[in-house]
């Protein structure tokens, strides 16, 4: 593992779960039990009925892209972020209805010696609606981020 210089998750006891099964590589995200549905972010009550009767369930990984951007160039990235530049921050619905992560996706940046050019790439590779999967980003000893790259 690498040093890692960029802002890390800080998990409580209400998204220990999370990060957990996600160190595990094997994510998972609550479901409402009164109504079946899953929902990302983690929290303490249903957002559908208020309820506590929530579940932690394994889910499948894979979902598809409802929006994107890019950060296309180094000065323009979050501190920490430049050298990945260009990047992209994206919202990944789940296959299994109703979740919707945010997150980083990769492996489309191409093989472009330059900025210009993997920008380009990713510019022809990601469109909404783009089928994804879970990678697992094992960035610290204790912390692993999912991540999503083409299905």
């Amino acid at each position: 593992m690498a040093d890692y210089n960029k802002p890390l998750p800080k998990p409580d006891p209400i998204t220990q779960t999370y990060w957990d099964s996600l160190k595990a590589h094997a994510m998972q995200v609550q479901r409402c039990n009164d109504t079946g549905k899953f929902f990302f972010y983690p929290r303490g009550i249903s957002p559908y009925t208020g309820s506590t009767n929530i579940s932690w369930e394994p889910v499948s990984g894979r979902g598809t892209v409802y929006a994107f951007t890019v950060i296309p160039e180094p000065r323009r990235a979050w501190p920490g972020f430049g050298p990945d530049a260009p990047y992209v921050v994206a919202m990944v619905d789940l296959e299994e209805g109703n979740a919707r992560v945010m997150t980083n996706l990769v492996n489309v940046q191409g093989d472009g010696e330059s900025v210009e050019e993997k920008f380009q790439h990713v510019l022809d590779t990601v469109k909404v609606g783009l089928p994804v999967k879970v990678v697992y980003d094992d960035v610290t000893e204790d912390i692993t981020l999912a991540k999503f790259e083409p299905a």
